[in-house]
């Protein structure tokens, strides 16, 4: 394991961190429908959790509604069931073979929890690059421990690493600042 070994694989971890965080805030909803919104609902598909998207097909009737068609006919009450027990705060109606699913459009209170919930979820993706900038140096004083390197180079290895961390802490205040600004236009 070198310096270079160890740089490489904390830039891939905060990547991923970064990653996770737009998916994250993806599910952050704006005034407008998107079927995104219903990933995280699951669906008791004879006796499985299943994700709403693999028992029907989502589709956008308009900007503020979502339509589901069940595969299955029978399936249309338990879907509507799993949406409405859902914490997205959805009232969804059947309309013949479709469930239909507005979205109610956001006050001014809703939006700034929704910004709060970006800056939290912001705050722990930037926990998680600080932490993958600890085991980044950590690793590297191993290394001049065990005579692998010499201080210089774990001096440089570790100013390396924190650019790093700055550069991807950068980039989450710079998503989140996008995403707040989405959410706050009416």
């Amino acid at each position: 394991m070198s310096t270079a070994d160890i740089k490489k694989s904390a830039q891939d971890k905060m990547g991923k961190s970064l990653e996770t965080l737009r998916a994250n805030l993806a599910k952050v909803r704006t005034g407008r429908a998107h079927v995104g919104m219903l990933d995280s609902v699951m669906v008791d598909y004879y006796g499985n959790p299943t994700p709403i998207n693999q028992v029907a097909n989502l589709t956008l009737v308009d900007a503020r509604t979502i339509g589901v068609t069940p595969f299955e006919k029978k399936m249309g009450a338990v879907i509507e069931k799993a949406i409405r027990d859902s914490d997205l705060g959805l009232n969804p109606a059947s309309q013949g073979d479709t469930i239909r699913v507005p979205t109610p459009p956001l006050n001014e209170e809703r939006r700034k929890e929704m910004v709060k919930l970006c800056k939290g979820e912001g705050e722990d993706s930037k926990v998680a690059v600080r932490n993958i900038r600890r085991d980044a140096n950590e690793a590297m004083k191993k290394l001049v421990k065990d005579k692998a390197i010499s201080e210089d180079d774990e001096r440089r290895g570790v100013d390396e690493v924190q650019k790093l961390t700055d550069k991807f802490i950068a980039d989450i205040d710079k998503i989140v600042a996008e995403k707040e600004k989405e959410v706050l236009t009416v």
